[in-house]
């Protein structure tokens, strides 16, 4: 039975980047032991996986079961309600992966399927579901974006070597596993210190996805104006501020349709966890955090990030001067020191990627 939830969570995966702040969910519909429909959310606003599943149906679905990776939809918003549909359907059982972590839907389509008289099955991959949708659940329980702190380092550590060249640390095939990452979240941060670096455009170079909104902490207004991610218009660009900047430079900003949000300072910086509660009251639900040692430290400090991915390389660079990929003041004790829960290792052709939950 596994199977065709396995192929409901494949299906799911489709709608990545696309369905935003909206989850990733898939459906498939199964008679007498062939899949007959199937369907997933393909992007936001348009029709949910299990009314995609019902219109795909090769035979009649009644009788058949639906194996499903959200708790179907028992309210209108962009379109009706899921759970109607299947009751509609004939369907006679639905196994479903995962319970909805929205407060407006909690449990109210399981009870509406089960009061109709169909058999439903609750928890088949369950933790699969809920990895596959973490952004989703994060962003929905909190209205906070899931933050992933991302870097790409030398084996001892290095993002720069002394002289500030980086280019390339880690190998072509990580590179590219990167911009996927930046074409399924909907901003990808850096600190004004990397655009004036490495003047980056800061898109996801994938067919099939569009850019991020990208976001730029600058607490002083020092962007420059002619750098590519305030002239490139393929994606939104926010600069998040603080009242630090001059009115000189905020209205050369404005002039160029770049947004700014702008917070009080706290000790000359921008104070991330305030500017994390301004995103998502945007609908960002998820935010790549791209940026040097400094916005790093900041990060971790700060108690923003939900996900660590860094991508090692097997390169030497040394040097007491050169940058490390958390920089800052750190810590003063091994004990207190950032653990990491639920870590995976993957090898991306020479690289090595290790990603992590923080405790």
């Amino acid at each position: 039975m596994e199977k065709y939830m396995k192929r409901a969570l494949e299906l799911a995966k489709k709608g990545w980047g696309h369905t935003n702040p909206n989850p990733l969910v898939g459906a498939v519909i199964v008679k007498n032991g062939k899949i007959i429909g199937e369907g997933y959310h393909e992007y936001f606003g348009g029709p949910h996986a299990e009314i995609n599943a019902l219109k795909s149906a090769v035979d009649d679905v009644d009788g058949a079961t639906m194996f499903v990776t959200l708790e179907p939809c028992s309210h209108f918003g962009k379109t009706p309600p899921c759970s109607n549909a299947i009751i509609k359907s004939g369907i006679k059982e639905v196994y479903i992966a995962m319970e909805d972590p929205n407060p407006m839907v909690r449990g109210r389509g399981i009870k509406m399927l089960q009061e109709a008289g169909i058999n439903v099955y609750l928890g088949m991959m369950e933790k699969e579901a809920e990895k596959l949708n973490e952004i989703f659940i994060k962003y929905i329980t909190t209205k906070l974006p899931f933050v992933i702190l991302k870097s790409a380092m030398s084996i001892d550590g290095k993002i720069a070597c002394y002289t500030g060249d980086s280019k390339w640390i880690t190998g072509e095939k990580s590179r590219k596993y990167v911009h996927n990452i930046r074409g399924r979240v909907s901003a990808i941060m850096v600190g004004v210190n990397t655009v004036i670096k490495d003047n980056p455009h800061l898109t996801a170079r994938i067919e099939g996805y569009k850019s991020p909104t990208r976001i730029v902490v600058d607490s002083k207004g020092r962007i420059p104006l002619d750098s590519n991610v305030i002239n490139d218009k393929s994606a939104r660009t926010i600069i998040a501020t603080t009242e630090l900047m001059s009115d000189n430079i905020r209205r050369k900003l404005k002039e160029r349709d770049i947004d700014i949000i702008e917070l009080k300072n706290s000790n000359g910086r921008v104070p991330l966890k305030e500017l994390m509660v301004k995103l998502g009251e945007q609908s960002i639900d998820s935010v790549l955090i791209e940026g040097g040692g400094t916005l790093n430290w900041s990060v971790l400090e700060e108690a923003v990030a939900d996900k660590i991915m860094f991508f090692i390389a097997p390169k030497i660079i040394g040097g007491k001067d050169a940058i490390t990929s958390v920089e800052g003041k750190g810590f003063s004790k091994v004990m207190d020191s950032i653990n990491l829960r639920d870590i995976e290792i993957e090898r991306i052709e020479d690289d090595i990627l290790i990603s992590g939950y923080i405790k």
